[in-house]
């Protein structure tokens, strides 16, 4: 089957934008700061090769996961998700920590902490069933992979960054935390709100073409 470019860049940037590295750097900013590179990098590493497992998963497969193994509707895991996502983002607007600050840096939990919930999300986890069913299982797993790798790479140079900079001008540091944190309380919450329309709007529509209330 020829790769559409069209969609395989739709899907790509999709996942790319929900894993922007900038936003994961806010979150696992204990862990940027805590850990020495070698250390942190292989975390990350770990905690990505989780995702992508979970990824890769729920792009073969698609809704039939939630419609065959878990019992769950898809549109409910959008309507949930995105109220998840919503309180995320009003925790980051009120300035409250991430869950991130409970867990010993150096535990051996810390990869799986990473991969859930700051990689495997509601928005990840819905962009990949999307990369599946639009691209075959192929093309959708080479976007996903690809995105995953630009993230995984880039928040290892950020880190890289963190640490020249911390040195040298600390104060552009807290300001840079402070406006990536506003910033990405609005996307998320942006979105946690583009989840549930989306939801309700899939509910809606089968309620009509169905003639009857979903059961």
């Amino acid at each position: 089957m020829e790769l559409d470019l069209a969609q395989f860049n739709r899907a790509f940037l999709l996942l790319l934008v929900l894993l922007n590295p900038f936003i994961l750097s806010v979150y696992l900013l204990d862990l940027i700061r805590g850990l020495e590179l070698k250390v942190f990098s292989g975390l990350l590493l770990r905690a990505f090769l989780i995702s992508l497992s979970v990824f890769l998963l729920f792009a073969w497969f698609g809704e039939k996961i939630f419609d065959d193994v878990l019992q769950v509707r898809f549109l409910a895991f959008l309507i949930f998700g995105g109220i998840t996502f919503l309180i995320i983002g009003i925790r980051l607007t009120l300035g409250v920590g991430a869950p991130i600050q409970s867990i010993n840096l150096h535990s051996q939990e810390v990869a799986g902490a990473i991969a859930m919930p700051f990689i495997v999300g509601p928005g990840t986890i819905s962009a990949s069933v999307l990369a599946g069913s639009r691209l075959g299982a192929a093309g959708g797993s080479l976007a996903i992979t690809m995105a995953m790798a630009i993230a995984l790479i880039s928040l290892i140079l950020l880190k890289v960054l963190y640490d020249w900079v911390q040195t040298r001008h600390e104060r552009y540091v807290r300001k840079y935390v402070e406006v990536a944190g506003r910033i990405t309380a609005l996307f998320t919450g942006s979105f946690a709100i583009d989840m549930i329309l989306k939801g309700i709007e899939r509910w809606l529509a089968l309620i009509k073409e169905t003639g009857l209330p979903m059961t």
